[in-house]
């Protein structure tokens, strides 16, 4: 075989066979097929997109491409959430304490933040002393004494997917819907879940703009997990404007923390929910969402999810007195953005407001870049709050007065006018395979 035919064949749009997709793949991981042949399969890919049969194929060699996770032993119905990613999303945060309080266990790989969106690494580590899992030894150590299980990606999982994702990023295919979809399917079914929740954003501050393109993810998604048998759910969610109140990480911390008592923003509540009641609904344990919410409202009300926090926290070798004190660091000096006029807020684009956080140092630029994890910004008003002159619309927290060009872009983010506009669903979709 060789690798000019093959690309040949996708640029007209012929459908591939097995063997040649496995022949590429492979020879691209063992270096034998340079970069800039598959370049020029993945823009073919963009074009013409690929079948159900080659899509599952093309994951299963992603899959395939380093280790598998298993977790022997576990008596836990084990689920795997994944978000695409957006400002404010500390979901993970709240929603996997709540599965252990249940006795759902949680595994899964995690990713630190690059650019205007947050990562669930880099959150949880600004609790002192934490550190993440390395190995998958220790990984499944901890999901067997905590129920929770969550470590960054690791070189030696899906290792051809890191290849991709970079040769993407600089030739304009990182859009392709099915090099999206198998490169986020790949992943999950590289770690053994019984249930695997995939939460896509939708909106200014997400990847995917439109819900008519997320639907086509979520199809491709799906049809993915179909063919290898698990079950999926997938939920599309609105990432119109940032998602509870603060975005940053210590501060996104206590706010996760604060919604497991019941005292949440009410938009990333209703997130944490619905994604717990599909957890119980995959398990078996209700016949259906509301349900299952019903369950959820009255653990969180409870409190039952916080032992289970403190529990994971410390087998990470991190100080949990925080869920109890809420006392991680935030940076002490503050500043607020006020409204230039009386009316109500319409809109706000997320992504200023991500960008906004990365510049006062919550975010990366760069790979390289030190994160500030005490640093962020809390939103006072959202989508349909009343505003009057002179009100306070964010808190901007910060170390570097230097770096105060993000107040403006906040206020730049906030359209305010006359006419009120209601904030909208949270859940804008729910789709499913069983």
């Amino acid at each position: 075989m060789r690798a000019v035919d093959i690309i040949q064949k996708k640029r007209d749009n012929i459908v591939l066979p097995d063997d040649e997709i496995k022949f590429l793949l492979d020879s691209y991981l063992q270096g034998k097929v340079p970069d800039y042949q598959i370049s020029a399969f993945c823009m073919a890919v963009y074009f013409n997109g690929m079948t159900a049969g080659e899509l599952k194929t093309f994951t299963e060699v992603m899959m395939n491409s380093g280790d598998l996770i298993e977790f022997p032993g576990i008596k836990k119905f084990l689920i795997d959430k994944h978000s695409t990613g957006g400002v404010g999303d500390k979901t993970t945060i709240s929603l996997a304490p709540v599965f252990a309080s249940f006795n759902i266990g949680t595994a899964k790989l995690s990713g630190r933040g690059l650019g205007h969106t947050g990562g669930t690494i880099d959150k949880f580590e600004s609790i002192p002393g934490f550190t993440f899992p390395e190995t998958k030894d220790a990984l499944i150590s901890l999901v067997n004494k905590t129920g929770i299980g969550i470590m960054g990606y690791s070189d030696k999982i899906v290792p051809l997917d890191k290849k991709l994702y970079s040769l993407r990023d600089v030739t304009a295919t990182v859009p392709s819907i099915p090099l999206i979809a198998s490169s986020i399917m790949s992943k999950k079914l590289a770690v053994h879940a019984d249930g695997i929740i995939l939460d896509v954003k939708v909106g200014s501050g997400a990847f995917m703009k439109d819900i008519e393109t997320a639907g086509k993810l979520a199809e491709a998604m799906l049809e993915i997990g179909t063919g290898f048998g698990r079950k999926v759910v997938i939920v599309l969610s609105d990432m119109d404007q940032p998602l509870g109140n603060a975005v940053g990480n210590s501060n996104e911390v206590l706010e996760a923390v604060e919604t497991l008592s019941g005292k949440g923003p009410s938009d990333f509540t209703e997130l944490v929910e619905t994604l717990a009641a599909i957890g119980l609904m995959l398990k078996g344990d209700v016949p259906d969402i509301d349900g299952g919410k019903e369950l959820v409202w009255r653990n969180l009300k409870a409190g039952k999810a916080h032992e289970h926090l403190k529990n994971f926290v410390e087998a990470c070798g991190g100080d949990s007195s925080f869920v109890d004190d809420l006392s991680l660091k935030i940076a002490p000096d503050v500043v607020d953005v006020v409204s230039d006029n009386d009316g109500f807020v319409n809109s706000i684009e997320t992504e200023s407001i991500g960008k906004a956080a990365m510049i006062l140092g919550a975010g990366r630029a760069a790979k390289d870049d030190v994160i500030d994890h005490s640093v962020g910004v809390v939103l006072m008003k959202k989508k349909g709050s009343t505003v009057k002159k002179g009100d306070v619309i964010a808190k901007v927290y910060h170390n570097n007065k230097s770096k105060l060009e993000s107040v403006n872009m906040i206020k730049s983010a906030y359209k305010i006018s006359g006419n009120k506009t209601e904030p909208g669903k949270i859940i804008l979709d729910i789709i499913r395979n069983f």
